[in-house]
């Protein structure tokens, strides 16, 4: 146990390394700069609901994009589906899809879908300014491979690759990347949790297709028309960096109030800061809240310091309802996520779990 532990320390110690020179030197100035953005958005209702708090032992499906470490805790089969109808009043939808399946005594093994709806975008060109040819919709998905392997009792770790695939008509990108995640319980009664993840590794993408060539004549005197194919930049993704720790504070065997933070190091925008409670009763009942906290956050949308629309505040619920009486009996959920924005209407999240 203690040399697979050792193993998986060094796999993330050397991707950190490898990444941090270029990654982790990020800062304010070089927000807007990366691309995918898409792989920051957690699609998931039960852990957006406390602003990604509980990183350190979220569980199922959704630790596919918190800390894939946390799939490995699954009995059999875990199911989630989860719609986000992301600012209120812009029309862009997300809808994401994950199952997870034990495949031996101790590994489990996942795969979601992500995808994200802008709507329909008018298009125009230089000789149409204003529209009035046609529309488009882009396409913006990711496929999610995960293996996750619980090495003892109080450690576990995983990986999780991602296909990357943004796309409009005429031109489209895709790539790869690479999470990695490692959780550890401890305490009397498992009520301590420590997790660290490193996210978003990968090569650069570049966009190409027929969207990036247009017609010109050789000369103004020239009836010889050419075709001229421009040559897009590459970009990076958004690397990721977290650390979080959680606690759980148990009261008769029915209730229990978990406090928890997370720390995320972002390349291209403000580390953030995270902290959240969530109480549970009989594990049927949970409410949660969380806050995420950045630089500039409370100066307002049109203050030059802020950088980000999210308010930080983010709240949520999940009722869980046994199917029968009996011990491990599959489990029927439902998560609600609120994420306050500056403008619109905020971010609004409802899942459905089920768990065997």
């Amino acid at each position: 146990m203690k040399k697979s532990f050792r193993y998986i320390v060094m796999s993330l110690v050397l991707l950190l390394g490898v990444s941090a020179p270029k990654a982790f030197a990020g800062n304010e100035d070089r927000s807007g700069q990366a691309g995918a953005p898409e792989l920051l958005i957690n699609p998931f209702a039960a852990s957006a609901g406390w602003g990604n708090a509980g990183m350190s032992f979220v569980k199922g499906v959704e630790a596919m994009f918190g800390n894939v470490a946390g799939i490995s805790t699954i009995r059999q089969l875990d199911v989630n589906f989860s719609h986000t109808d992301w600012l209120k009043g812009s029309n862009v939808r997300i809808s994401s899809f994950g199952l997870a399946i034990r495949v031996s005594e101790s590994g489990v093994l996942g795969i979601s879908f992500f995808t994200l709806n802008p709507g329909t975008i008018m298009e125009t060109t230089t000789d149409s300014p204003d529209g009035g040819i046609g529309t488009f919709k882009p396409s913006l998905m990711h496929i999610d491979v995960a293996f996750a392997k619980m090495f003892s009792n109080s450690i576990s770790g995983g990986f999780n690759l991602k296909i990357i695939s943004e796309s409009i008509a005429n031109m489209g990108a895709t790539g790869v990347a690479l999470d990695a995640g490692i959780q550890y319980v401890t305490g009397p009664f498992d009520n301590i949790h420590f997790g660290i993840t490193l996210k978003n590794i990968g090569p650069t993408m570049t966009f190409s297709g027929d969207g990036l060539a247009f017609k010109a004549y050789f000369n103004t005197n020239s009836s010889l028309q050419w075709t001229v194919i421009q040559r897009a930049d590459q970009f990076e993704l958004p690397t990721q960096l977290s650390i979080a720790a959680a606690y759980d504070f148990h009261f008769a065997e029915t209730h229990r109030l978990t406090v928890a933070g997370n720390f995320i190091s972002n390349s291209f925008t403000r580390d953030q800061f995270v902290a959240g409670l969530e109480y549970g009763w009989r594990e049927w009942l949970l409410v949660r809240c969380g806050y995420v906290f950045e630089s500039g956050i409370f100066k307002g949308i049109l203050d030059d310091q802020c950088m980000n629309l999210n308010r930080g505040l983010h709240a949520g619920a999940s009722v869980q309802v046994p199917l029968s009486k009996k011990d491990n009996a599959p489990v029927i959920a439902i998560d609600y996520a609120f994420r306050q924005t500056y403008s619109y209407k905020g971010s609004h999240s409802i899942g459905a779990r089920l768990l065997f």
